[in-house]
């Protein structure tokens, strides 16, 4: 029995900040960030959305666009590391949302939870739900990935942010692309990029030694969540490198295969913190599974000559004709963690849409990451009727659509010191409020659809 992507749907926000415009205002050479990096747009949430927003409006538009019954989701299950509430889920809140449309108690049987390790927990939603399917294939489950990928205003991450979600119907006999049962896994305990929770005394804060009562708090410490991470870019690099390669060998042993794996496959999806590095970091497993062609490369070393066999006409093609088409999305969005890998496949379906190639019975390679940390390699093959589902996207059209925001906007955006949206919503679920008087509902967030 199959069992896998019956059909798919997003939701991004519709302005950005144009990685020039960043560039110029930090002093840093746009090439760098353009040719070096791929990136050329950020997207970045209006004062109105967030995380449930955008899971909100992806499943609204999955729903709509395959007809679905409410009765008929059994389960929707989110990957996300942007949890607005330590204890309830995104997927409750998106849940009473999408009851706002389809009548109160519309979704009481309905499971819902929210999956987190860093950027991989929309694939360990995905596996949980395949499995799911797998025992019940007369079920289908929803599986969303929504992030929020902010970074501190002048950090080595601020060119990388970015924001959006995507929703995934799963069922049996899907029509996109069904899930082989092997998985390669490779799992450390790492601090490579992290959310702590920051505390801070009260006499540090309030400048008082007596400990008074704080807004309801009446411990002395005082603990402070920050969307933005703490991280070390390069040993993340690292650690991203050293799991990719420990669950691809893995994959291949759960997969009984030999040889080299990656050939069979027609697509090669990745997770994409930034837009080149899928291409930047699979040149590690390539150089292991040719290490002929290693060897005959110019250099004085294994890591002089790992920089020259990633610029061969060999590397080169492979990147062209299996990572880029994945890269043309993220290039115009930026790093949507849990969401990214799979934008990366919705990037990739559009793209050979557009040039009406035939992936019929073709195999794509996952390999996806999360810090902290933990990669999984696996694969699924393209159905007969992935054409019929993915023109229903208009993902690059949607691109096209989106409206630049000035350095200011951006800013002010950012410190959340913007009073008013930039573009009122519209057709879609925006944040209403946020309970500050009500002793018992202090922090309860509330939406509502705007027509």
């Amino acid at each position: 029995m199959k069992v896998g992507i019956d059909s798919i749907a997003f939701d991004i926000p519709k302005i950005y900040l144009p990685i020039n415009t960043l560039a110029e205002n930090r002093n840093i050479e746009a090439d760098k960030l353009i040719k070096g990096l791929g990136l050329h747009k950020m997207s970045f949430l209006d004062l109105h959305q967030d995380v449930v927003t955008m899971a909100s409006n992806a499943a609204l538009k999955l729903i709509q666009q395959e007809n679905l019954n409410p009765s008929e989701i059994n389960r929707i299950y989110i990957g996300t590391e942007s949890g607005v509430d330590s204890s309830k889920p995104v997927g409750s809140y998106v849940l009473s949302n999408l009851e706002q449309i389809f009548g109160t108690r519309s979704f009481k049987n309905c499971d819902v939870v929210d999956l987190t390790f860093a950027c991989i927990g929309a694939v360990d939603a995905l596996q949980n739900c395949l499995d799911f399917i797998r025992l019940n294939p007369t079920k289908k489950a929803i599986v969303i990935a929504s992030d929020n990928a902010k970074y501190d205003l002048n950090s080595s991450g601020e060119y990388t942010q970015g924001a959006g979600s995507i929703a995934m119907l799963i069922t049996a006999d899907p029509k996109v692309l069904s899930f082989s049962n092997e998985v390669g896994v490779a799992t450390e305990g790492v601090f490579d990029f992290f959310k702590p929770r920051r505390n801070f005394s009260k006499e540090e804060i309030l400048q008082s030694e007596n400990n008074p009562e704080w807004n309801g708090i009446l411990e002395n410490e005082i603990n402070i969540y920050k969307e933005q991470p703490v991280f070390d870019g390069q040993y993340s690099n690292q650690c991203y490198i050293n799991r990719i390669t420990e669950a691809y060998e893995h994959f291949k042993i759960e997969s009984k295969q030999i040889g080299k794996v990656y050939e069979t496959w027609s697509a090669i999806l990745m997770h994409l913190p930034y837009c080149f590095q899928g291409r930047r970091t699979f040149i590690e497993i390539f150089a292991k599974e040719n290490p002929e062609l290693l060897e005959s490369q110019i250099g004085e070393n294994s890591k002089e000559k790992l920089k020259v066999l990633a610029k061969s006409s060999e590397y080169l093609d492979l990147v062209k004709h299996y990572i880029l088409p994945s890269e043309i999305a993220s290039g115009q969005i930026g790093n949507i963690y849990t969401g990214s890998i799979f934008l990366g496949l919705l990037s990739t379906l559009c793209y050979h849409l557009k040039e009406n190639s035939n992936l019929e019975n073709k195999k794509f390679g996952f390999i996806a990451y999360g810090s902290g940390s933990k990669s999984k390699v696996f694969e699924a093959v393209v159905e007969e009727n992935w054409k019929s589902v993915i023109k229903k996207n208009q993902l690059f059209e949607t691109l096209e659509q989106a409206i630049a925001i000035d350095f200011s906007t951006y800013e002010n955006l950012h410190k959340k010191e913007l009073k008013q949206s930039v573009i009122a919503p519209k057709n879609e679920f925006y944040l209403d409020k946020i309970e500050k008087e009500n002793p018992v509902l202090i922090g309860a967030r509330y939406y509502s659809f705007q027509l």
